[in-house]
């Protein structure tokens, strides 16, 4: 924001030097609905597989952000569920062709990068966009928070409760803003389900039920693909393993099937968890906060040679008021989406759609006088908002920190096969050495001291 406050001032102070007319045109001065190049949020992007078109398609109608830099360490890819190219290239050419179409002439200026550290050291990117694999969140959150930059990232937030919890605090001291891709806090329904529920219509609130997908489904295409061969050429194979364990390159352990390997991600239980857990807190009101206990964890793991996630899984979880959450795959212990039960009613919300019940709780008006929740319309245009106006976002980083915990604490119970208790306070479990080693993972180096240097 300094940036572009010095940029905007200098340039005035120089037309106003001139003796005589300039002619200007409209989309510099930020007239006739443009916004000056000046004022732009300079928006870089980390990561360029599987959600990253969807993101950057996002951004790209915000005529207050220009998208200028992707970076990735792999050129193409064939990562994506619904067979389009994908990967750095393919994204510079879309963001070059949408200003091509809004300018009206070719544009040819989005810049390709292979090192994020080198994104984040450049003063004239003002945000990025983290949307990485899982175990390559946290470095470049510490990296870009220390650096000043705002953060779009997605989720699930982090590959650990420690790593989460390290981010929300740099994100914290260095004061950047910074907006969790849990994009159903934007979403209407979602809203009102939960202003439903916190307002008290439907009673006390007893029991919230998440119904997750199961299995490992093959998106990419590539779960055969599982003996080691060569490393595409093209592809920078050694960074994107990263701070995970050394392992032999095959493609069906990359891309968008990295979720169901341990190493990179949690399975379904962090992928989904993170969206339906998220709505949960939100509805329960402990976004700051989480349960106390764990309970009745049974999984059924998978025995592919590279996945090995939970394909099946059921867990409940206990809150200090009493509350109840059961979070399992099985569609008739737990329907899809997140169901809210009360002493006088109950509401199942979704994507898309929501049930109250009995129905006439639902013609009731939530009144500005009784708890409104935060209000967002469209996410991505939140997070600019929040950028410009240096206010929470929607789902900030210690939102998405409590609310992945709920999915990091059940695939802790599932793999110990343990009832656990859990100190949401101190962030550990109670007298349980196992499961607090759990909490963190070892780094590969030099990975692991660059985590530990920028950790605060």
């Amino acid at each position: 924001m300094k940036r572009r406050a010095f940029i905007k001032n200098a340039a005035g102070a120089a037309t106003s030097a001139i003796a005589f007319p300039t002619l200007i045109p409209a989309s510099a001065l930020g007239k006739n609905g443009f916004v000056s190049p000046s004022d732009r949020i300079n928006l870089a992007f980390i990561g360029a597989g599987n959600q990253a078109e969807n993101d950057v398609k996002g951004f790209l109608p915000d005529k207050r952000v220009q998208i200028t830099t992707i970076c990735d360490v792999n050129k193409k890819s064939t990562g994506y569920w619904d067979g389009k190219l994908g990967g750095r290239e393919y994204l510079m050419e879309l963001v070059d062709d949408f200003y091509s179409k809004e300018n009206g002439k070719t544009y040819k200026s989005t810049k390709g990068s292979l090192d994020f550290r080198e994104v984040i050291d450049r003063k004239d990117i003002d945000a990025v966009a983290v949307l990485t694999p899982d175990h390559w969140h946290s470095i470049p959150v510490l990296m870009a928070a220390k650096a000043g930059k705002d953060m779009y990232c997605q989720k699930p937030l982090s590959l650990t409760i420690s790593e989460g919890r390290a981010m929300s605090d740099a994100v914290k001291k260095y004061g950047v803003v910074f907006q969790t891709g849990s994009q159903q806090r934007s979403a209407p329904e979602f809203l009102r389900a939960c202003e439903l529920v916190r307002n008290g219509r439907i009673g006390k609130l007893e029991k919230v039920v998440c119904g997750l997908p199961g299995g490992t489904p093959d998106f990419g295409k590539t779960g055969h693909l599982t003996a080691p061969t060569s490393v595409p050429e093209d592809f920078d194979y050694q960074t994107w393993l990263g701070p995970a364990p050394e392992a032999p390159y095959c493609p069906a352990r990359t891309h968008v099937n990295f979720r169901w390997n341990l190493d990179y991600s949690g399975g379904m239980v962090t992928d989904w968890g993170a969206h339906h857990l998220d709505i949960a807190q939100w509805g329960i009101g402990t976004d700051h906060t989480g349960p106390v206990e764990v309970r009745n964890a049974k999984a059924k793991w998978s025995k592919d040679p590279v996945w090995n996630t939970a394909v099946e899984f059921y867990f409940e979880c206990i809150y200090e008021n009493g509350v109840q959450l059961i979070v399992g795959s099985d569609a008739a212990q737990a329907p899809r989406g997140i169901t809210f039960h009360g002493s006088e009613g109950q509401v199942w919300v979704s994507r898309g759609s929501y049930k109250v019940t009995p129905e006439k709780i639902d013609s009731t008006v939530i009144r500005d006088t009784e708890l409104r929740l935060y209000k967002s319309e469209n996410h991505y245009r939140n997070f600019v908002d929040c950028v410009i106006s240096r206010k929470p976002t929607a789902a900030p980083a210690e939102i998405g920190h409590r609310s992945v915990t709920i999915a990091h604490l059940g695939n802790i119970a599932l793999l110990l096969n343990q009832d656990l208790k859990w100190n949401p306070e101190k962030e550990e479990f109670v007298e349980n050495f196992a499961a607090n080693q759990l909490r963190a993972r070892v780094m590969r180096e030099p990975w692991g001291e660059l985590y530990r240097k920028h950790k605060v």
